[in-house]
């Protein structure tokens, strides 16, 4: 068995009543041993609820939920071997760090000894050596992060799962702790399932990202399938800053975008369709003369953001957002310009979809 953790059409519905509305509506999927799969999508998507369901903190309505070949789906947490690491870390302020840590290890009946060795280990494994004795009120907001994490590793679970792990932390240390993660993740060939609203965060840390909307998953796959080939509209406009724009394609799967020519790297129907464009896609070409090839735009507004600039043109096919890496020939307000796309970030959708 190669599944760490897999879902065969699975359902759960809230209370009782056979005629309240579904939670979760019949999804399957796996994870495969020691990789990161992240469920990601809006609030109230279901999310949430699947690695509950995951956790055994939820049964399933209808379905199969197996874990490492065996069929866990009336089991509770304490039988599935899945430690748990919430957004608020949960940590007892009473306790020390290596309280903190030891806990899920005394409550299992683990010789001292033996927990301490442990315990050692797991706060080596997250770079937290040396502050054992420390109260969780002496430590940063990303070292009480560190002891969390060490305290879901400590148990040595078959499964680690993360419900939206980082935002209680500002941007930097975001970053730094999804790269701890993710790089933990790999050294230990941890099999994990990991809750976010951000997508950013998704595309950095996983193998697999499992888009969710409505109860349903709307797609899945590899963080460059999911953001370079989206198969839908909502996961087009979901995952990261994409503008859609109604466009038409022939039987050739040529696509006529106003005056600009698109080729579609996936099947498409003849017919209406819509063009995905993420703003880092658009190139911008000065405009040398009142003609030109592309699209032709005047610049509304500009935004500098350190890295980059952030633009947003008026042209026939509506206002554009664009985001710009060229800081030395900056764009004036009221600037003309042509606009081209380039081969990334450019994806074809059927428009029923």
């Amino acid at each position: 068995m190669n599944h760490g953790v897999e879902f065969k059409n699975i359902t759960k519905r809230y209370g009782t009543d056979s005629s309240a509305a579904l939670a979760v509506k019949g999804i399957s999927f796996e994870i495969k041993k020691g990789t990161l799969t992240t469920i990601l999508g809006p609030s109230g998507c279901g999310k949430t609820t699947t690695l509950r369901m995951i956790a055994g903190l939820e049964s399933p309505t209808s379905g199969q939920i197996i874990m490492d070949g065996k069929d866990v789906t009336t089991l509770g947490p304490a039988d599935r071997n899945v430690s748990m690491m919430f957004q608020s870390y949960a940590l007892f302020p009473h306790m020390d760090v290596q309280g903190n840590v030891m806990y899920g290890l005394k409550m299992s009946g683990v010789a001292k000894a033996a927990a301490v060795s442990r315990v050692a280990d797991a706060l080596k494994n997250v770079g937290l050596v040396g502050f054992d004795h420390r109260l969780p009120s002496e430590l940063s907001g990303g070292q009480q992060q560190r002891v969390a994490l060490a305290r879901a590793l400590v148990l040595e679970p078959a499964v680690l799962l993360f419900d939206e792990p980082l935002s209680n932390l500002d941007a930097r240390l975001r970053r730094e702790m999804r790269e701890e993660i993710r790089g933990l993740q790999q050294r230990l060939k941890l099999t994990v399932a990991y809750v976010t609203h951000d997508q950013s965060e998704a595309l950095a840390v996983s193998d697999q990202i499992i888009v969710m909307n409505d109860g349903l998953i709307a797609q899945r796959g590899t963080p460059q399938d999911m953001y370079e080939r989206p198969t839908s509209e909502f996961v087009a406009g979901f995952m990261g800053e994409a503008m859609l724009f109604p466009a038409v394609a022939d039987a050739q799967g040529r696509v006529q975008l106003g005056p600009l020519q698109i080729t579609s790297r996936q099947p498409v129907a003849a017919g209406a369709v819509k063009v995905a464009v993420r703003p880092e896609a658009w190139q911008i070409q000065r405009m040398v003369s009142s003609a030109g090839a592309g699209l032709s735009a005047k610049l509304l507004k500009s935004a500098y953001l350190g890295s980059f600039y952030e633009y947003t043109f008026e042209s026939a096919l509506g206002q554009i957002f664009v985001v710009s890496p060229d800081l030395t020939e900056v764009l004036s307000l009221g600037s003309e310009v042509n606009l081209n796309l380039a081969e990334h970030g450019v994806s074809v959708v059927n428009a029923s979809y």
